[in-house]
């Protein structure tokens, strides 16, 4: 006979809370915005104020005063650098950047199709996969939905790629892990699915929320939650958590990437060297740093006339940590990049190092789909220049030293055309030549699609049109 008895248990959840939320869309926020979005905050809450002290004092504090999360993730990456590091004897490209806020010329005005693809070149450097990926891509809509069904598209491939719809579907699921999540989708319902997916098996409603998904989402939408209860035999708790994260998905996916309209950016980070470290700083003067205003917070009583401050006091506790998760994943991000890119860094970009989303997101043990919010619209400050994060990223191609960066050999395609006599160009053909004898595999087609993207011209019209300048 069973006997009844009480147990304790402790397990760690994920749920998608409305911090969480905001945390995330924080997150994919550039400076700018986000400028714009605090100081919304601190005009309609009366709980949050500015930091005046550290604001002020943002330029010259120490590891001391900064939040305990970051000093630990900087000290730790710095330390390590430290033990590997060596002072460098040749003098930086540009010497010591201003420390003070500047403005810089932005040109990428980056579409979703933009966004899709540079994650298609990190994701294969497969001519065939590469051109199904293409045809996938190009039927996306700009909500972010895929327009086409598989038969269109194998038939847009033809008759260059004879390829089976099998290939398309394989390559379909790859495109739709792409960022933002939900991408790729050709339904509403498939549109959440994906969504979900990405959150972790055990947070509570997720199994409701899925079912959901496939079969009831206009109960969803007409607030029927009598007849969702009834349908899935779901208790009010249930029911709840389920909503809850149908209702954090994102109908339309693709609007979350739009063109930059602005023409010029702003470094979120500034990277340094001194005394043969490197090291990564927050921008702090384009984001002040908030406090809750402890004199109203200390003041409020239990009555029900403080329900709006009580509600305002525990939003503004949640913006406050929302800014530091963003600043603590900037951070991280920014310090990975500058770790492994450092031969860049003090040599050029024949020494860019191949890495990809997957890289990154590994070593700071977080989803793929999180680095590339990171790294879209969020500028670094180098000696070198001011390079956006994802400029970092390149696919691999095969060298007889390793793999290569795509950037690492766009460079070198660069130097020697630049270095070629004017009376006899080299064709993409000698030049793939000329790398594969460095070691470097590469084919023409490949030679000449990274000359075309540098806008530079064919041996032909190099010829005709004498030295280039």
């Amino acid at each position: 006979m069973l006997k009844p008895s009480l147990q304790l248990r402790l397990s760690q959840q994920l749920t998608m809370t409305p911090q969480l939320q905001q945390a995330i869309r924080l997150l994919q926020m550039p400076v700018m915005e986000l400028q714009t979005q605090i100081q919304q905050a601190l005009d309609e809450n009366v709980m949050l104020e500015v930091d005046e002290l550290e604001t002020l004092t943002g330029d010259i504090e120490t590891a001391e005063q900064e939040s305990e999360d970051r000093d630990e993730i900087t000290v730790a990456i710095e330390a390590e650098w430290a033990d590997r590091q060596t002072i460098d004897a040749t003098p930086a490209a540009t010497g010591a950047e201003p420390r003070t806020q500047q403005d810089y010329a932005d040109l990428s005005g980056e579409t979703l199709i933009d966004h899709l693809l540079w994650q298609l070149e990190l994701e294969t450097h497969d001519p065939r996969a590469n051109a199904i990926g293409h045809a996938i891509i190009d039927a996306i809509n700009e909500d972010g939905y895929l327009t086409d069904d598989l038969e269109t598209i194998h038939s847009t491939l033809l008759p260059d790629l004879d390829c089976t719809l099998a290939e398309i579907e394989d390559m379909l699921a790859r495109v739709q892990r792409f960022d933002p999540t939900g991408i790729g989708a050709r339904s509403v319902s498939e549109c959440v699915l994906l969504q979900l997916a990405q959150l972790a098996p055990d947070v509570p409603g997720l199994d409701l929320a899925q079912r959901i998904a496939e079969t009831a989402l206009e109960l969803v939408a007409e607030q029927q939650f009598g007849a969702l209860r009834r349908r899935f035999n779901a208790s009010d708790e249930e029911l709840h958590d389920a909503i809850a994260l149908v209702r954090g998905c994102h109908p339309r996916p693709g609007a979350a990437i739009q063109a930059s309209g602005s023409d010029y950016v702003v470094p979120d980070v500034y990277v340094r060297r001194a005394d043969g470290v490197w090291t990564v700083e927050l921008n702090q003067s384009m984001a002040p740093r908030l406090r809750v205003n402890q004199s109203y917070a200390n003041s409020l009583g239990r009555a029900g006339e403080y329900d709006v401050l009580r509600s305002q006091l525990q939003e503004a506790r949640w913006l406050i940590r929302s800014l530091e998760i963003r600043n603590e994943t900037l951070l991280k991000v920014a310090l990975t990049i500058v770790q492994r890119q450092t031969d860049f860094l003090e040599h050029g970009e024949e020494q860019m190092r191949p890495m990809v989303l997957k890289d990154v997101a590994e070593a700071i043990e977080m989803h793929e789909s999180t680095v590339s919010r990171v790294t879209t619209n969020k500028f670094m400050h180098t000696p070198r220049g001011v390079f956006e994060f994802r400029y970092f990223f390149s696919s691999h191609l095969s060298s007889d030293d390793g793999d290569q960066s795509s950037v690492a050999v766009r460079a070198k395609i660069k130097k020697l055309i630049g270095g070629e006599p004017p009376e006899r160009p080299l064709s993409d053909n000698q030049l793939a030549k000329i790398l594969f004898d460095e070691g470097i595999k590469v084919a023409r087609r490949t030679v000449a699609k990274y000359r075309e993207g540098m806008n530079i011209p064919s041996s032909s019209e190099r010829k005709r049109a004498g030295p280039l300048a």
